[in-house]
This record gives C-alpha cells, sequence and structure tokens, in this order.
C-alpha cells in the first residue's frame, strides 16, 4: 500500500490466535496501517456500512476475510461486499482461510474476491504465508474512495 494514503485493514477472523498471529506477521512485514478487527460477520458488516467511524472516512480499506465464522458464512460477507454501491464495492478482499476446496475458491473469485489464501496447518508454514501477505501488502495499489 502507498505511503500516502492511510489504509485500515479489516480483519474478520474469529480465531484470536489466528488473528493474533495474522497481525505480528503483517507487523514484521513492516505493514503499520490501522488494523480492525472483527470476531464475527454481523459487527464488520455494521462497521464497513454503517459506521460513522468506519473505513471510508480515513482512506479505503483492505478487508482480510476468513470463510468460517459463527454467524454468517465468509462468502456471504464477500458478497455483501461486492454486490454493494458506493465505495465499499472496490475494497480489495483477501479471503484467507483453510478451507482449499477448489469449488469454494472459484466461487470466491466469482464473488468479486482479489486474493484467495489458504492457511497452511503448521505454524511456520503458516507465519511464513503471513509474512509473504504483509509484503504483498507493502506494495499493492489500492482504489481512491470517490465514488
Amino acid at each position: 500500500m502507498n505511503a500516502h494514503q492511510s489504509v485500515s485493514i479489516v480483519m474478520i477472523e474469529d480465531d484470536e490466535g489466528h488473528a493474533r498471529l495474522i497481525e505480528k506477521n503483517i507487523r514484521r512485514a513492516g505493514i503499520m496501517n490501522d488494523i480492525k478487527h472483527f470476531l464475527d460477520g454481523t459487527s464488520a458488516l455494521d462497521y464497513l456500512f454503517n459506521s460513522p467511524h468506519g473505513p471510508m472516512l480515513n482512506g479505503p480499506a483492505l478487508v482480510l476475510l476468513d470463510l468460517n465464522l459463527p454467524d454468517m458464512s465468509g462468502t456471504d460477507i464477500l458478497a455483501k461486499i461486492k454486490q454493494s454501491d458506493g465505495p465499499v464495492k472496490r475494497t480489495p478482499v483477501v479471503v484467507l482461510t483453510t478451507t482449499d476446496d477448489s469449488r469454494e475458491i472459484q466461487r470466491c473469485y466469482d464473488l468479486g474476491a482479489n486474493v484467495y489464501i489458504t492457511k497452511p496447518v503448521n505454524y511456520e508454514s503458516f507465519a511464513q504465508a503471513i509474512r509473504q501477505l504483509g509484503l504483498f501488502l507493502s506494495v499493492i495499489q489500492v482504489p481512491d474512495i470517490e465514488e
């Protein structure tokens, strides 16, 4: 993400251990952007669409999305984001999940996911994948928030 934009990262991840590991390794990759962590889809969607302090006030958001959440499916969240009107629709979404089913991967891309990453089961492999994600985040360009 380029330095002249203040990009808020929205992480929707119900596993606290995974969330800490993701944030730690994103930080290790040099990404210091604000990370808003949500444990469920309902609160994340409320933040993205209804919060007066939501990410659209401070620059575009990037969403890190787990598919397996307690209150709704990550694919439902992805669909709501990508089928919305306005700037939230252009928010880049990185699916970060343990699900490696090829039909689920295809479905996420069909719904508009920008990147799909399968979380490795092994701790060190997972940490390495997140560090690589951090490097990816350091160079991507995100859309402006203008409608």
